[in-house]
């Protein structure tokens, strides 16, 4: 497989911070992967995904997508990638529909194809007895739904996820994830964060565990597993890393 992420040497540092949030970090993310970042709250996570989707500027090092940079081809990156924030992007007086509507047309998309790409999307996820409702009337997971949603209505090659089932029921986790599965399985490469490492270690290909702004380990969850002593999952090769030790975020 090809790369369709390639990083090298990328760190972010805050100004006014006394220390980088992203160490210098290198690896790349193979196309037709689900990579994840695996990490507690305050790894870097967040940061570094920021900074692949253009949200935010490097202090130092490089990357591309699809052999492109952002200097220069922003636009024509910002077509083939998607996002899916941590914080709900949507509108909470508009209901899901009119929140789907709005961003696809900010992808070009209108019409016949958006409009049964959305009540397609809807249906599969089984909102389609509340489509039409504000989304301020929306349970948490029911707003995690349209939220990921909303970043993949333009079918984008490279699917950026940053903690798409904090928060949410067992229900809507596993609606979500089997969503995922299809997706990717349709030729999206997905790059995805979380804490959780059992959902990790079902739905992750290749995983990067990551903590104080550096990456670990990196490989395939069951290689990682059978290379750590006495672990039985992904939990005991992160707490074997990291250490097992309370820590504010």
């Amino acid at each position: 497989m090809n790369k369709i992420i390639d990083i090298h040497e990328l760190a972010k540092k805050y100004k006014g911070a006394d220390h980088y949030s992203v160490n210098p970090i290198t690896f790349s993310v193979l196309e037709g992967e689900v990579f994840g970042l695996l990490g507690p709250n305050g790894a870097g996570k967040t940061t570094l995904i920021s900074m692949l989707c253009g949200l935010l500027d490097p202090t130092s090092g490089s990357f591309e997508i699809d052999g492109k940079t952002y200097g220069g081809n922003a636009s024509e990156l910002k077509k083939i990638i998607g996002v899916v924030p941590q914080e709900y992007a949507l509108y909470p007086t508009l209901s899901a529909t009119e929140n789907l509507n709005y961003f696809g047309s900010m992808y070009g998309l209108k019409g016949k194809d958006l409009k049964k790409k959305i009540a397609d999307s809807i249906e599969i996820l089984g909102l389609t007895k509340f489509a039409s409702k504000r989304i301020d009337t929306y349970s948490g997971g029911m707003k995690r739904r349209i939220n990921l949603i909303a970043g993949i209505l333009h079918n984008p090659k490279v699917l950026f996820l940053d903690e798409p089932t904090v928060g949410v029921d067992v229900h809507s986790k596993n609606v979500i994830i089997e969503y995922l599965k299809e997706i990717n399985q349709q030729g999206t490469t997905i790059v995805y964060t979380s804490h959780h490492m059992a959902e990790a270690e079902d739905f992750c290909s290749h995983i990067a565990i990551v903590d104080r702004g550096r990456i670990f380990a990196e490989g395939k969850p069951n290689d990682l597993i059978d290379a750590t002593p006495e672990a039985r999952n992904l939990e005991d090769v992160f707490l074997s890393l990291t250490g097992k030790a309370l820590r504010d975020a």
